[in-house]
């Protein structure tokens, strides 16, 4: 079901609706584009129009961050699990090895994305990839890199380029790359690849993952959470008082997670 999360479009569903959507895609080579919204992208958007419109344009926008997940819940929108960017890789990759898709892995460093693939590889054997392309290539490699793209036949895009590269990417070159499920996965390489540690369940639970994302890397993560998870809780205040205003009785009871709970 899509809803609209402070003017933003969201689609409430659950991880197994999710994978089918995009096994969907994958047997019928319709295109289907899914977003994980969080909460830095979410803020984000509010000064980048092409992340906003790439946001605006995709086919699935899901609930990755556990700070939209509380948000849209204290906003009066119907329970939604989480659906993280990580996991729903995880569940895809199982589906390729199982019905013999074939992914094509766009981004992170030459070295991280050997080793992303190669622990794929390792755990579904059956796998087999249309290709794949770090995400360190220049301006005038790009058309290169689409044809690539395009004449691997891949069955679906994994794209582990940071934001707003990633979008402007597809901005340009989505509807020309004939690839039927098309997912961003941040920095799911990097974990794939065992680079980066995720979060233990328990604190995933809690929504602290990204806590545990800036005591691994203090220096490049810290500005980017203290900043967004700052300007998220203030338009969150925001939105709930204009609700009070609107509906006293009902919005008494909404009560907003704590600052330390919002990232992610």
């Amino acid at each position: 079901m899509r809803a609209s999360f402070l003017g933003c479009p969201v689609d409430l569903l659950t991880m197994a609706e999710t994978v089918d959507l995009a096994r969907g895609a994958m047997r019928s080579r319709r295109r289907l584009q899914h977003v994980a919204l969080n909460v830095a992208k979410f803020v984000n958007m509010r000064s980048d129009p092409v992340l906003a419109a790439d946001v605006a344009n995709s086919d699935v926008v899901g609930l990755d961050g556990m700070g939209i997940v509380w948000g849209a819940r204290v906003l009066g929108l119907p329970p939604t699990p989480r659906v993280a960017g990580v996991d729903l890789l995880a569940e895809l990759l199982a589906v390729c090895a199982q019905e013999g898709f074939k992914p094509y892995f766009l981004g992170a460093t030459p070295a991280v994305l050997h080793e992303a693939m190669q622990a794929a590889r390792k755990k579904h054997p059956s796998l087999v990839f249309a290709g794949s392309h770090d995400g360190y290539f220049k301006r005038e490699q790009e058309n290169d890199v689409v044809r690539d793209i395009q004449s691997s036949a891949a069955d679906c895009l994994f794209i582990g380029m940071p934001t707003p590269r990633k979008e402007r990417f597809l901005a340009a070159h989505r509807d020309e790359l004939g690839v039927p499920f098309i997912m961003g996965v941040g920095g799911s390489f990097d974990i794939l690849a065992g680079t980066v540690r995720r979060a233990p369940p328990q604190i995933q639970k809690l929504g602290l993952e990204w806590l545990y994302r800036i005591y691994q890397e203090p220096g490049r993560m810290w500005w980017r959470y203290a900043t967004t998870n700052t300007r998220f809780a203030g338009i969150l205040a925001q939105a709930l008082m204009r609700q009070a205003f609107r509906n006293p009785l009902s919005a008494a009871s909404a009560v907003p997670p704590g600052p330390s709970r919002i990232g992610g």
